[in-house]
Formats: C-alpha cells, structure tokens, sequence
C-alpha cells in the first residue's frame, strides 16, 4: 500500500496557506473600515452596472467635514501619498491652496482620473481617465465623508475596480488591491494629520 503520509502533509500545509492568502487578500481589500459601513450607499454605487472587485479604506478625523472636504479637493494637484513615488518626488502642499475647492465635472483628480460627482462637504467621485490603457482596466472611488458628531468624522472610500481580461487582469488581481493600500493608507493618515493641525 503506497505511503501517503507526505502527500497529506502537503495538503494540509497548502490548505492553510491558502486560507491565511485569502485572510491577508481580504485585509489588503479592507482597512480601517467597520463591517457595517460596508453596507452604506457610497455615490460610486450609482456608476455601472457590474464591478469584478471593491475595496474599502476608512479612517477618523477628528474635525469638522468643511476642512476635511476642503483637503481631499487638494487631490486635484497633489496625491497627497508617498511622494517620492507618485508625484516625482515633488511634496504635496502643506497648506490649502486657495480655489481648488471650486470643483466642476471633468476636472483631473491626481492626474489620472475625471471627477465625475461631487457633494460639498460631502464626497467625491472620479473614474479613471478612459484615455489610461486598458490593460489597467477600469476604476471608479468615492472619498464619502460622515459626520458623527462635533469634531468628529469619518472618511471612508470605496473602490470599485474592473480589472481588464486577460493575463494582465489575473496578475492584477493579486498585485493591485495590495500597492493600492500601501499608497492609500499613507495619504488617508496624511489627510488626518493635516486636518487635525489645521
């Protein structure tokens, strides 16, 4: 009778590594926001029919929703995240630059994408730029702020992602919910700390 020991053993072993994947995925898709904020109607929710993936980033500020709204308009002219990678190693402006809070549809929202809705003091939304390659897909966030009481906010973003088909929509899949929140996390903490020193 053939020894199958070694082949349990490797079933196992690569049972649990696919379930801690799947847990270290689902953290990558979902930072810093509650259960059931999940469950909120964000304004990207009104702009097409079907979406491969969503993730959610959330965080508090302590602060009313003017000046938060006021720094998440700053996307127009900076990404407000690391820098030295997304911004050609030029500093996000530290202090609100007069105007960029005057928004209309179509404006460019950290370069690549299109603000398509908007709320004052409220949200944002913007898509991809259609004229990014398609081998990037399609992307459509709302930053959505929520009061809960003086001083008190939240700001939570939803992201709905279209990946592209393809081999470059299946590497996609593993690679981008992961940089999207190295990238993200550092500009919501950022946000936080620009406000609540306003």
């Amino acid at each position: 009778m053939a020894d199958i020991s070694g082949w349990s053993y490797d079933i196992h072993y690569f049972t649990g590594q696919l379930r801690s994947f799947i847990k270290l995925k689902s953290f990558y898709k979902n930072w810093g926001v509650a259960s059931h904020e999940h469950c909120l109607e964000f304004p990207c929710d009104r702009y097409g029919d079907y979406f491969s993936d969503t993730w959610f980033r959330g965080i508090t500020i302590h602060v009313e929703s003017e000046i938060i709204f006021q720094w998440i308009c700053q996307m127009r002219v900076a990404p407000y995240s690391y820098d030295w990678i997304d911004n050609f190693c030029r500093k996000s402006p530290q202090i609100l630059i007069p105007g960029v809070d005057q928004l209309e549809i179509g404006q460019k929202i950290m370069t690549i994408f299109d603000l398509i809705d908007f709320e004052p003091n409220k949200h944002l939304t913007f898509r991809l730029n259609k004229k990014i390659p398609k081998i990037f897909g399609d992307t459509i966030i709302s930053y959505m702020i929520i009061q809960k009481k003086s001083h008190f906010c939240r700001l939570l973003v939803k992201i709905l992602v279209n990946y592209p088909k393809g081999l470059s929509g299946a590497f996609l899949q593993y690679i981008l919910s992961f940089g999207d929140l190295v990238m993200m996390r550092r500009q919501m903490i950022n946000f936080k700390i620009l406000c609540e020193q306003a």
